[in-house]
């Protein structure tokens, strides 16, 4: 989430007429994020997150996106539930952007991830998967494995500048995944963006995921992965594998992995850090003027790779 386009009350006012929210009481730009303009809208029918849909969304995309959080909430995944307009469309315009209103969750995101949040983030995730098996929309993976090299081609020449000795990395790291990368594993809808402050707690207790803007068809396994990139490092980058252990088990109960599977995990591993560190090496050179957001930095997904890179094998892991 962050904000790029700057709405006024006036245009604001003119949007919520096409829904049954009731007037506007009060609209908060949310900072954090790095994709699409977001803000906190309380109005005299409840709150209500609104976003304007920028840079790496396709406009095709969004009923996948749309559709599938009102499946999620069919299924029983606490997730945001996209309000209809007046007419019964999901999707509006606002400011020349595509936009569209969402629930506001109860919960809150926990900064400082403990083996127990880890835990009930691997069951949701694991029960979010197995929710989606039949989820009827299909959108392939923009950010998977072949989009790895054409991506990291327009920053190349100023990887080294923000991390000395990157660009050599990274391309030894696309020749090797390319080739080992698994591609016969369980695959169905993932999510591939649950970070922290994507998932809620009330308590220790899991309330919701939010932000499926980045959800696509992929490697189940993939998925999980990516969390334990987000949720299993310390401040000071050290992997902390109670943590990962926690996840996985969690995972594991509520949709058992296969031997294939564990033994993918540092591969996943591998490739989840390269995805996070090229797309935040391109957006750290490329922060737009003016714009509300705070981009992210390539580094610590820099360290993260290099030490999944002298994993031995899942055990390293936990499990």
């Amino acid at each position: 989430m962050a904000v790029y386009t700057a709405v006024d009350d006036e245009a604001l006012t003119a949007f919520l007429a096409d829904y049954d929210v009731g007037e506007l009481l009060s609209a908060k730009g949310i900072a954090e994020g790095v994709e699409n303009t977001n803000y906190v809208l309380m109005t005299t029918g409840g709150t209500f997150i609104l976003t304007l849909y920028e840079q790496r969304v396709e406009a095709a995309d969004l009923p996948f996106f749309l559709n599938l959080m009102n499946h999620c909430a069919d299924k029983g995944i606490a997730a945001p539930q996209p309000v209809p307009r007046r007419d019964g469309a999901l999707l509006g315009e606002l400011c020349g952007r595509h936009a569209a209103m969402v629930t506001y969750l109860d919960g809150m995101a926990t900064k400082r991830p403990k083996p127990l949040h880890c835990a009930e983030l691997g069951r949701g995730l694991a029960a979010f998967h197995t929710a989606t098996a039949d989820f009827g929309m299909r959108r392939e993976n923009a950010l998977g494995v072949a989009s790895w090299g054409p991506l990291f081609a327009q920053s190349r020449e100023a990887a080294d500048g923000v991390v000395p000795g990157l660009a050599a990395l990274v391309d030894d790291e696309l020749a090797a995944l390319d080739t080992l990368w698994p591609r016969d594993l369980p695959a169905g809808v993932i999510h591939a963006d649950l970070f922290p402050d994507n998932v809620f707690f009330i308590g220790d207790a899991l309330s919701g995921l939010i932000d499926f803007y980045f959800a696509c068809n992929d490697t189940l396994a993939y998925d999980l992965a990516i969390c334990i990139n987000a949720w299993c490092f310390e401040d000071d980058l050290a992997f902390n594998v109670t943590k990962a252990r926690s996840m996985i088990l969690g995972y594991d109960a509520v949709r058992p992995l296969s031997e294939a599977e564990k033994d993918a995990l540092p591969l996943f591993c591998r490739g989840a850090a390269l995805r996070f560190c090229l797309t935040r090496l391109h957006d750290w050179l490329r922060v737009p003027e003016g714009a509300l957001v705070t981009p992210k930095d390539p580094r610590p997904y820099y360290e993260r790779l290099r030490f999944h890179r002298s994993v031995a094998g899942p055990v390293e892991y936990g499990i």
